[in-house]
């Protein structure tokens, strides 16, 4: 049997369940009473694993909560037959598929053969969590035009290879390959 969380000890990136989902936490804010017998609450911005919503709720601080029965795996990317996205299991050699609408707009981070970690909640795939950066080879990008950089740091669009459409500086060619954060999805730097 898993173990209890108390509210109080959610920190931000961890995992719990709350209302038979698991739920992740993207940030998480203690407010204490300035009077007696004021109750400790703790808010909490979390993202359900299984649909994606993001929203905040407030919980008591001695609230308790199950840690989710979740395990990741390392896995990479395999292919696309549109609707489904294939990964193999670097330990089992499995192949795992999950649904378009499952990965959203993080699939425009996918490229062959890229290390991911899937989620799985109860034995199913249910997310991935990308590395920190990936990259991406610069398919399309306006020429930089010069005397464009008098106020600095001066930025023009680029479509990436899977279609991903970012900010890059204006020294970045067609053809390049550049790292992009995969949390903001912002210019990292060339590769």
């Amino acid at each position: 049997m898993a173990g209890l969380i108390e509210a109080i000890e959610i920190k931000r990136k961890m995992f719990f369940e709350f209302e038979g989902a698991p739920y992740h936490c993207l940030d998480v804010d203690v407010s204490k009473p300035t009077a007696r017998g004021g109750q400790t609450l703790v808010r909490v911005k979390m993202r359900n694993l299984l649909t994606r919503a993001v929203f905040d709720k407030t919980f008591k601080a001695g609230e308790k909560f199950a840690e989710p029965d979740l395990d990741v795996i390392p896995a990479s990317y395999l292919y696309s037959d549109g609707d489904s996205y294939y990964f193999m299991d670097q330990n089992s050699f499995e192949t795992l598929m999950l649904s378009a609408d499952t990965l959203g707009d993080d699939r425009q981070f996918l490229t062959d053969n890229l290390l991911v970690q899937i989620q799985r909640y109860n034995g199913n795939p249910i997310g991935v969590m990308f590395p920190p950066h990936v990259e991406l080879t610069v398919a399309s990008c306006e020429p930089g035009v010069r005397g464009d950089t008098a106020s600095g740091g001066v930025t023009k669009a680029a479509t990436l290879e899977t279609g991903l459409e970012i900010r890059v500086p204006l020294f970045i060619k067609e053809g390049e390959k550049v790292k992009v954060h995969t949390e903001t999805r912002e210019f990292a730097g060339r590769a």
